[in-house]
């Protein structure tokens, strides 16, 4: 197996591991009557673990009901097939690339199993000033920014001389 696949599939693998966990564990934390999270503050007036659900995309983004759900599913299954088809097409010298699919992949994954099971996505990060909120997140959402910001550098060419000097064939 050529070695881009085993990163990517190590990457996407403990990504969609912790996300899954961390996700499990949120739907342990506290809900008022009405099954709202109840904030757990972990830094007063900087973060906190709530419970909350997202029925839109990450970050809490286009929130509906509905039609949003089996959309949003379907958004994420052709995104895992463009990653996989990416990676396919990359060099095992590119590793920057590869670990920023394995990201991508692995949130995607995660957030697609939540829309699958749940109906909904299932969100517990809230960061904050003070009585500003920045939309509730998750582990997959963290690993969707960083694995995009990772294609971004990787696009700038960042690391790529390093990449080149240590090129190996396909395995």
């Amino acid at each position: 197996m050529p070695r881009r696949y085993k990163i990517f599939l190590w990457v996407g693998t403990i990504t969609l591991i912790a996300d899954q966990i961390s996700k499990y564990w949120a739907r342990t934390l506290p809900t008022d009557d009405r099954g709202y999270g109840v904030a757990q503050t972990v830094i007063t007036n900087f973060f906190d673990w709530r419970l909350s659900y997202n029925t839109g995309s990450a970050f809490g983004l286009f929130r509906s009901t509905g039609g949003a759900r089996i959309f949003l599913t379907i958004v994420g299954i052709i995104a895992i097939g463009a990653i996989v088809w990416m990676l396919h097409k990359a060099r095992n010298d590119q590793r920057l690339f590869t670990w920023a699919l394995g990201l991508v992949a692995g949130g995607a994954v995660g957030n697609v199993i939540d829309r699958i099971l749940y109906g909904k996505v299932t969100d517990f990060v809230v960061f904050k000033y003070h009585s500003h909120e920045w939309p509730t997140f998750n582990v997959a959402d963290v690993a969707l920014v960083a694995g995009v910001g990772l294609l971004l550098l990787n696009e700038l060419g960042v690391g790529k001389q390093t990449e080149e000097a240590e090129a190996e064939p396909d395995d």
